[in-house]
């Protein structure tokens, strides 16, 4: 397994705390553009490349709220477990009978969110999430390996939409019994002419971890340095304006 070097706090940064963080492909994004990132999940994540507490995002999140801590924070990211509305889990799996029992916890982190105080970003994947679209990001808007199309809630703030390109061709793989090649791989299960691990790494530009499970949960860094960016440049506007 890769051994990542942490990379230490640096208070001269706004912070960020990122909830329900896996192995930190959205934590890299917004550390490069400009954030000093706490992350805090359910499970052990030896990976993660920052400061790191483990634990319930939800009751940590609350906890900070009462304890008066979250004003430390400037906005916080979520990636709620979304296997739930996940149009993959649903569109590929539901003749098996899946899909649909898994918890939902997109409603209760909004909820927390509100109740902070601070500007939020909440990931979820294309489907049917009860997320908003206010911004949807794709690999090809980077020139990545991988699609990994991504919605975005935005809380107490807002930034233009991207415009999404076209894509260049077919996702690698078989999907109906059809095999097509394509310029993207599916960072995703396993077999089927699926993405391996060292492919998802160099398609997604995370080479801090190489654990499958983690790869396919997460994100390019890239989306979240766009969003990284967007933020600390309205931050900033808001400050001249002030």
């Amino acid at each position: 397994m890769t051994q990542p070097t942490v990379i230490a706090r640096d208070h001269r940064r706004p912070a960020l705390l990122d909830l329900f963080c896996c192995a930190g492909g959205a934590a890299m994004g917004y550390h490069r553009a400009g954030f000093d990132v706490t992350g805090v999940d359910i499970r052990p994540r030896p990976s993660y490349p920052f400061t790191f507490i483990e634990g319930d995002a939800l009751d940590v999140l609350a906890d900070l709220i009462a304890s008066g801590e979250i004003r430390r924070f400037a906005a916080v990211h979520a990636s709620p477990p979304c296997q739930k509305r996940c149009a993959l889990t649903i569109g590929t799996n539901s003749s098996r009978g899946w899909g649909g029992t898994h918890v939902d916890l997109v409603a209760p982190t909004r909820e927390l969110l509100e109740a902070s105080g601070l500007p939020y970003v909440i990931e979820q994947p294309d489907g049917k999430a009860d997320v908003r679209k206010d911004v949807t990001l794709c690999g090809e808007q980077f020139g990545l390996a991988v699609l990994r199309h991504r919605n975005f809630e935005l809380g107490r703030w807002t930034t233009e939409r991207p415009k999404h390109p076209r894509h260049r061709g077919y996702v690698r793989g078989w999907r109906h019994g059809v095999y097509r090649d394509g310029p993207y791989v599916a960072a995703y299960g396993e077999g089927g002419g699926k993405a391996t691990v060292p492919e998802m790494q160099a398609a997604m530009g995370i080479t801090w971890t190489d654990v499958r499970e983690e790869l396919t949960e997460a994100i390019p860094p890239a989306y979240s340095e766009w969003l990284g960016r967007a933020f600390l440049g309205r931050a900033e506007a808001w400050a001249v304006a002030a």
